[in-house]
């Protein structure tokens, strides 16, 4: 399979929340100008089922990222494996029907069994698996409190039209935190610190600090514009402070992973951090002036970034519509 083919499969064009936009979504302008109503969108169990049907059949790719880290990409959102004597700690649990081949592949990093789980967020997307892993690989789930709350109790996303059930009990993070968590583990060093009202009100960073490798979660989608969900706490000026707080521990070295999209750097993650500020500030500046999300759609804030940036599921009209409802 062609890496080009494969990131199509297992996330730009696939089943995740974050990067499958709803069949039939039409933007605000296009509605402006065509008053018929959209087709309706799917059911939420028509969206999971998609998902958890292409966790079952994707491949999961592996990159070495340093000699005990390792980056993982299939369905669902990117994760990190951390080998080593202390036991296998893995980021993001992706599909719940993924858990065999992701137990597989992690078989093949070395003998160590998993010990423990990190989701960086709520969304299933990151977190389907968790119960599977828990239940069969004995992984101990760690988050931070409000992803605990969130899985424990009925969800919606409705951006995407989804209606989530509450989580099983093995499905809920088994220790969770406030602001921040130190690990250490494998001979590193792992800082797990909250980035609040982000891209949820759920979501952090984990920083490998001898490998030094930070994994971002969905505050950092890298080479598209990213989905906010305000229906569960995110904002546009949370993302941007996200961004710099991971900004702040990183170097020229550091390998960052995003929640979604190929790997990254400190200068790849300075210009998503950059586009999302100037487009923050074109739309504060015309909601200000006191026009309506019609009008600043129209006004087209975004317009010298699409090129680069609008190759997601979003379109710029929604991602204007994100920031414009998140300010």
């Amino acid at each position: 399979m062609r890496r080009r083919d494969f990131l199509k499969q297992a996330g730009w064009a696939g089943a995740g929340l974050a990067l499958a936009a709803a069949p039939g979504m039409v933007t605000l302008a296009a509605q402006a100008q065509d008053k018929q109503a959209a087709p309706p969108a799917p059911s939420a169990g028509d969206r999971v089922q998609q998902f958890r049907t292409a966790g079952a059949t994707t491949p999961i790719q592996v990159t070495k990222l340093r000699d005990t880290l390792f980056l993982l990409q299939g369905v669902g959102g990117n994760m990190v494996a951390q080998n080593g004597p202390d036991g296998k700690l893995l980021i993001d649990s992706s599909a719940a029907t993924a858990a065999s081949r992701l137990r597989e592949t992690l078989g093949r990093l070395g003998p160590h069994p998993i010990k423990l789980l990190i989701n960086t967020h709520w969304h299933y997307d990151h977190t389907d698996g968790n119960a599977a892993l828990h239940d069969d690989a004995g992984a101990f789930i760690i988050a931070q409190e409000n992803t605990r709350k969130r899985l424990s109790t009925p969800q919606e996303v409705a951006f995407f039209h989804i209606k989530l059930p509450s989580s099983p009990t093995s499905a809920l993070p088994q220790q969770t935190f406030v602001d921040s968590e130190k690990l250490f583990i494998n001979n590193d060093e792992l800082d797990l610190v909250y980035m609040p009202a982000a891209h949820t009100d759920t979501d952090i960073y984990i920083h490998f600090i001898n490998g030094n490798v930070l994994h971002a979660g969905d505050v950092f989608f890298n080479g598209v514009y990213p989905f906010i969900d305000a229906g569960t706490g995110g904002t546009i000026n949370g993302m941007i402070r996200g961004a710099d707080a991971c900004l702040d521990v990183v170097d020229d070295k550091t390998k960052i992973v995003p929640g979604h999209g190929p790997l990254g750097d400190k200068d790849s993650l300075q210009k998503y951090r950059d586009m999302l500020a100037t487009i923050a500030t074109n739309v504060e500046k015309l909601k200000s002036a006191g026009q309506s999300l019609e009008q600043v759609i129209a006004a087209k804030p975004t317009a010298n970034f699409d090129a680069a940036w609008a190759k997601g599921a979003l379109t710029p009209d929604q991602f204007v519509g994100i920031v414009y409802n998140t300010l």
